[in-house]
């Protein structure tokens, strides 16, 4: 039996082989491929001496093609949990200096362990993946692994925040487990995602095609929307991961962290009163809206690539997290098309889940029209948002910029689908469709029968601008709450935001709906 002592030297001995990882070359061969290696990423997510790893010493328990032979690090997976910014997290990061971080029965169960802890205690999870994949000696154990981490994924979701960073290969069976969590970010050019890869796709289809073009940060950030964030490096990445996390609740019990906020909540933000051109043909950027009116100017921006004609951000309103869904004008005019609704739908659950207020700035002119939009679903898709709107119940703010017609108007968190309080600017156009094509349609026998049809057609489309393409219908109906001042709209906003935060609202008793998917 060893002496105290020499069992302490003989664990500080095991612990410093195993913190070796793959060994020297493949450490090097990581870096030199522009990547941090597992624990160096958990050092740098972590508040410095805080992580404590658990699991160091599991390893694998396969026989088959010689692996009883094989010892791999950690099995290829570091665990454990620490502080980010003073508050509890959980984590895993996949090694791939050991056998190519390849997933296997002990690997998943590490992983699985960490996930059923964080759920227990109501703390996010922020997985690093880094994997060639599942681990084929092990076979269907490999497979259960993933299952089990995938049954775990959907028990957490809308529980606790679960969040993934993608800083390597991750193909196959493991895309799954990013699609089921939160968030995903990416890394530019060290990052690739796909269910097969370009090899595969060549062989089958005769397609030619790169890991990048088909599974890069930027390919899942701009084109499939699979990816939220496409960061620059590894070091990026996990900056903004702790930006995001300081966004977000512990779990769906907690209110979203408040910070103490310096900008006066009774600013006023004089730009706006002249930031809608005169000309309807004339575009601006919502951004520009978002940045006077949240505080500081600081908002954090998923799906900055995607589906550009719609906006969600995480910004702050007098120190509260409020979740933005914005039109964007200068892209297909603001319209609302499939991809659109999607984000906006996904982005809006997640606050919901989280207890996180909404904002919604509406500027909206319609549907996106054609063949292409109707036969890939848009009322399918158009009706998510519908839904989401309808089924959440933390507080909805709603401010009408410019257009908002038809049902995209319904869509946009109006009244009428629970929207608690709704501010218009008097430059809003609230009706059912603009007022050209209103008129032509309302005014058809009036403009056939004049004399000079381009000027009764003229003076028609004017008539109904000022008659009915404004907020104050709507106002006399109730479904405006006040029409307000541009620059006031940051004070009026942080009024209503302070006034509805105790707001308490339930869905009927139900296990759950069946969301038009």
């Amino acid at each position: 039996m060893l002496s105290t002592k020499d069992a302490i030297a003989d664990l500080l001995q095991k612990e410093a082989k195993v913190r070796q990882m793959g060994g020297e070359k493949a450490v090097e061969k990581q870096k030199a491929g522009g990547k941090l290696t597992a624990r160096e990423r958990l050092d740098l997510l972590f508040d410095p001496g805080t992580f404590r790893e658990l699991d160091m010493f599991v390893r694998h328990r396969c026989d088959n093609f010689g692996m009883e032979k094989i010892e791999i690090p950690s099995d290829g997976v570091v665990t454990g949990h620490g502080m980010v910014d003073g508050r509890p997290v959980f984590a895993f990061s996949q090694d791939f200096t050991s056998r190519g971080g390849s997933l296997g029965e002990m690997h998943a169960a590490k992983i699985c362990k960490v996930m059923d802890m964080a759920l227990k205690s109501g703390v996010p999870l922020v997985g690093i993946q880094d994997s060639g994949g599942a681990r084929i000696q092990e076979g269907v154990d490999a497979l259960k692994g993933y299952g089990d981490i995938f049954f775990r994924n959907s028990r957490a979701s809308g529980v606790i925040p679960q969040i993934t960073a993608i800083m390597g290969p991750c193909a196959g069976g493991a895309v799954y487990s990013p699609a089921m969590t939160d968030f995903v970010f990416m890394v530019k050019n060290t990052s690739f995602m796909f269910i097969t890869g370009p090899d595969v796709i060549r062989t089958v289809t005769g397609e030619e095609t790169t890991q990048e073009d088909l599974g890069g940060a930027m390919a899942h950030n701009s084109k499939s929307g699979n990816a939220h964030f496409a960061c620059e490096n590894d070091a990026d990445a996990i900056e903004q991961i702790k930006i995001l996390l300081s966004y977000l609740p512990a779990n769906n019990m907690e209110d979203a962290p408040r910070t103490a906020s310096t900008d006066d909540p009774q600013r006023l933000c004089p730009a706006l009163d002249t930031i809608i051109p005169d000309s309807p043909k004339l575009s601006y950027s919502m951004y520009d809206v978002i940045r006077e009116v949240v505080d500081d100017g600081v908002f954090f921006e998923p799906h900055k690539y995607y589906a550009q004609n719609m906006i969600v951000a995480f910004a702050r309103l007098n120190g509260r997290p409020v979740g933005v869904i914005a039109n964007q004008p200068t892209v297909l005019a603001g319209c609302l098309d499939i991809d659109a609704s999607d984000k906006a739908t996904r982005f809006i659950r997640f606050c919901d889940a989280f207890n996180i207020p909404l904002l919604t700035f509406v500027d909206v002119p319609g549907y996106l029209p054609g063949t292409n939009q109707e036969h890939n679903g848009i009322i399918r898709h158009g009706a998510k948002l519908l839904w989401c709107y309808s089924e959440a119940t933390v507080p909805k703010l709603t401010v009408v910029t410019r257009k908002n017609y038809g049902g995209s108007y319904i869509a946009m968190s109006s009244r009428h689908l629970g929207a608690d309080m709704v501010f218009a600017w008097p430059t809003a156009e609230i009706a059912v469709m603009g007022a050209q094509g209103a008129a032509n349609i309302i005014f058809r026998k009036e403009i056939s029968a004049a004399e000079d049809q381009a000027a009764k057609r003229a003076e028609l489309i004017a008539h109904y601008e000022k008659e009915f393409n404004n907020p104050y219908v709507a106002a006399s109906r109730g479904y405006v709450d006040a029409v307000i001042v541009p620059s006031q709209t940051r004070a009026r906003l942080i009024d209503a935001l302070e006034i509805m935060c105790s707001k308490s609202e339930a869905l009927p008793p139900k296990k759950h709906g069946n969301i038009p998917l």
